[in-house]
This record gives structure tokens, C-alpha cells and sequence, in this order.
């Protein structure tokens, strides 16, 4: 599991500076909510989760006490975020992410969002996300979670190969990926699947088996992404010994590329590295929000936050989290106010990687003479540099990394 930032000691009442609050009407306001249990700790994952026995059933530890920590934290940040009788943001997405959120149940995962709403106004066209294992999604989970006001599920597929999940240790069953798909379909939920490509052992025909397969669900969004092999995970132990080769940069790419190829002839179009989507309204806002530098609350242990240019986070174990809200002090383990310079280097890190471009005007001027050679090497797109958009080719989608660091002047 990765660690928590360094930062500065956070107060214990939470309170964020006057400044921070002000600009609050600035931009959209999120609140993200981290469910951190999982039934079985994939061997890729380093999010902060943990299994059900590892945590037992203490109080604000366990699942089914998870919704009554929440509801403190959300008090907690309705009192920060209307300090000096400021009017409190209104929400306009939620996202309940994990971890594995549907282990909570649908009546639990309808609790939550009663939650947001009792403590917050919301927009009309609020956006509600929950992520999903698709052996825990039937058409009465669907058709609850519907009922209880969520707009979409985002549900975990990774791959249809069996021995491509048996790798990344999934325990789900593919066929259970379509049963989801359809009852979420039939209660009115836009469907988001998520895959990843360069698991060690995966063929490109593997890849394109999976592709053809979440292309034939025809779900309204599809994110697919490359493995990364984090240090501490059980698939980087396995690596370390030889028992699995690294990723093949190469192969990923090829990978990115077929990727790209059959999803944009079956109707999706890109709108971030990542993230293809069948329509405009396909779109995940929330993860829009967070990479337009928007607002948000994050409710959860290890949970990160982004209020007017601070950033906080929560305590990363479940019960240190529930023992410093039952104790009535705030659970940030620390915070930091962002500099001008990292604010720019995470707009440009940001915006290039996003269909619309950046503009060149968010370029630091160190960074404005790299663009023409980008051009050149065939990594932006010209014609769209010269109505001052820098925007990726495919190709520069392959190396953004370099060309961020480009633009940055580094």
C-alpha cells in the first residue's frame, strides 16, 4: 500500500483557511466516498483496502458500520465548509469507490447517499456512481440502487480471459459481467466497465477477446488501462522472484493502440487517456471534476480531499478513521497548500491528457518552446496548435508522460 504524504500537521477541528473556503464558488463541488473492504485483496491492487477478516467486527471498523462513520464525516464537512455562515456547495457528483462498494448491499450503499442529501443540496442533474464486483449485481440490487438515486455503476470486469483474471487474482466469474451489465441496464444506470491490459501472460489475442467482449455488453463508457506493477503488492512479490515477467512497455502500447482501434469503430470516442465514451453525456463527471481542478470532499480512511487549493487527507486504517470521528476531532492525518507552481504542473499534467487539449495559454513560458518540436516529432496535433488548443495525437497519447515534461520545461 502506497503511503500517505508527508504534508503539514492537520487541525484537529478540521477548519480550513478562509481563503480555501472562498473560492469554493470558483468551481464544482464532488464528494468522493472510499469503501475500503474487499472480500479478496487482488494481487495488483495497492488502494487502501483491507478484507473483511482482517478487520473483524470492532466498531468503525467493520462493513456494517461503515454508513454510521460516514454520516459523522459528512457532519464534519458541513461544518468546515459553512465556517462563518458561508452557504454550504451544492454537490454535483458523487462517486462511491473501493475497495469493493457492493459488498455494502444496496440498502446500505442507499443510506449513504440519503446521507449526502440530508446534509447537502445537490444539483438537478446529480451524478451518482458506485462501483461494483459483478458476482454482487443482480436486477434487484440494480433496481434498488436505482431506486435509492444512483445515475450509473462503474463495474470491475478487467478482463473475459479467465487466466488473465486468475493472474491479477480476481475471483469473479466473466459470465457474471454480463448478468450486471443487463440488470443495470434494465433499472436505468449508464454502465461504466473497467479493463486492464499488460497483466503478465495476457496475448494480444487475449486483449482483443476482452475488448470484443466488453464492446458486445455495448456499456456507455469503457475505461481500460495499463497494469502497473506497485511495489508492496502480491504481484510485484511474484515479479521480484521470477514467477512473472514485468509488463512489456511495448506490448502495452500495442495494446493501447488495438484498444483505441476497436473502440473508436464501435462508437466510442476518447475524452481522456483512459476513458472512452459512446456520448458526450457518456462521460464520468466526476472524474472530469477532479481533473479541471475542481473541489472535493473525500469521506473514508486514506480518503484525499481538495478544497481552494488545499489538499487533505484521512488516516489510512478503518478503525483509526471511526475512533477519530466517534472522538469528535477530524480524521486528516495531514494537509498542504498548493503552490502556484504545482498548481500549474498538475494543469498541464491534467489537461494534456484529455481529448479537448490544453491551452497553450496554461503552458509556463519555460515550457512554450518545447511545443513546436512536439508538433514535429508528430506528438501534438498541429492544426489544433494553431487555434492555441495543444492537443495529443495517438501517438503522443502513447508518450504523454514525455511531452508533459516537455511542455513543464524540465
Amino acid at each position: 500500500m502506497p503511503q500517505l504524504p508527508d504534508g503539514d500537521p492537520a487541525p484537529s477541528d478540521g477548519a480550513l483557511p478562509g481563503a480555501a473556503l472562498s473560492r469554493l464558488s470558483e468551481g464544482t463541488f464532488s464528494l468522493y466516498l472510499h469503501v475500503p473492504y474487499c472480500s479478496v485483496r487482488c494481487g495488483y491492487c495497492d488502494f487502501n483496502t483491507y478484507t473483511l477478516t482482517e478487520l473483524g467486527d470492532a466498531t468503525g471498523a467493520s462493513l456494517a458500520t461503515w454508513v454510521d462513520a460516514v454520516e459523522v464525516e459528512l457532519d464534519l464537512a458541513r461544518r468546515v465548509l459553512t465556517a462563518d455562515g458561508r452557504a454550504a456547495p451544492v454537490v454535483d457528483t458523487v462517486f462511491v469507490g473501493g475497495g469493493t462498494p457492493s459488498l455494502l448491499g444496496a440498502t446500505d450503499l442507499g443510506r449513504a447517499l440519503a446521507a449526502v442529501r440530508e446534509r447537502f443540496a445537490v444539483a438537478p442533474d446529480l451524478e451518482v456512481t458506485s462501483e461494483a464486483n459483478p458476482d454482487q449485481v443482480d436486477a434487484a440490487f440494480a433496481r434498488q440502487l436505482a431506486a435509492a438515486g444512483y445515475t450509473r455503476l462503474s463495474v470491475g470486469m478487467q478482463s473475459a480471459v479467465p487466466h488473465v483474471l486468475a493472474t491479477l487474482d480476481r475471483t469473479h466469474r466473466p459470465e457474471n459481467v454480463e448478468r450486471a451489465v443487463s440488470a443495470a441496464r434494465a433499472a436505468g444506470l449508464a454502465v461504466s466497465v473497467d479493463l486492464i491490459h499488460g497483466t503478465p501472460g495476457e496475448s494480444v489475442e487475449d486483449w482483443r477477446t476482452s475488448l470484443e467482449a466488453a464492446i458486445a455488453l455495448a456499456p456507455d463508457h469503457v475505461s481500460a488501462y495499463a497494469l502497473t506493477v506497485e511495489e508492496g503488492t502480491a504481484l510485484h512479490r511474484r515479479v521480484v522472484r521470477g514467477e512473472l515477467p514485468t509488463p512489456d512497455e511495448d506490448d502495452q502500447a500495442t495494446k493501447y493502440e488495438l484498444a483505441d482501434e476497436l473502440l473508436g469503430a464501435a462508437g466510442y470516442a476518447w475524452y481522456e487517456l483512459s476513458n472512452w465514451a459512446r456520448t458526450e453525456r457518456g462521460r464520468c463527471r466526476h472524474n472530469e471534476h477532479y481533473w479541471d481542478g475542481g473541489h472535493w470532499w473525500g469521506v473514508g480512511p486514506g480518503a484525499h480531499s481538495h478544497v481552494g487549493g488545499v489538499r487533505f487527507w484521512n488516516v489510512k486504517h478503518p478503525r483509526a478513521w471511526a475512533d477519530r470521528l466517534g472522538g469528535g476531532d477530524s480524521p486528516a492525518a495531514g494537509r498542504e497548500l498548493l503552490t502556484a507552481e504545482q498548481v500549474t504542473e498538475e494543469r498541464v499534467m491534467l489537461g494534456i491528457r484529455r481529448r479537448e487539449g490544453l491551452s497553450v495559454e496554461a503552458v509556463p513560458r519555460s515550457g512554450r518552446s518545447a511545443v513546436a518540436p512536439l508538433i514535429a516529432d508528430g506528438l501534438l496535433d498541429g492544426q489544433a496548435a494553431l487555434a492555441g488548443q495543444l492537443v495529443l495525437t495517438q501517438r503522443g497519447r502513447l508518450l504523454a508522460d514525455l511531452v508533459t515534461f516537455r511542455l513543464l520545461g524540465l
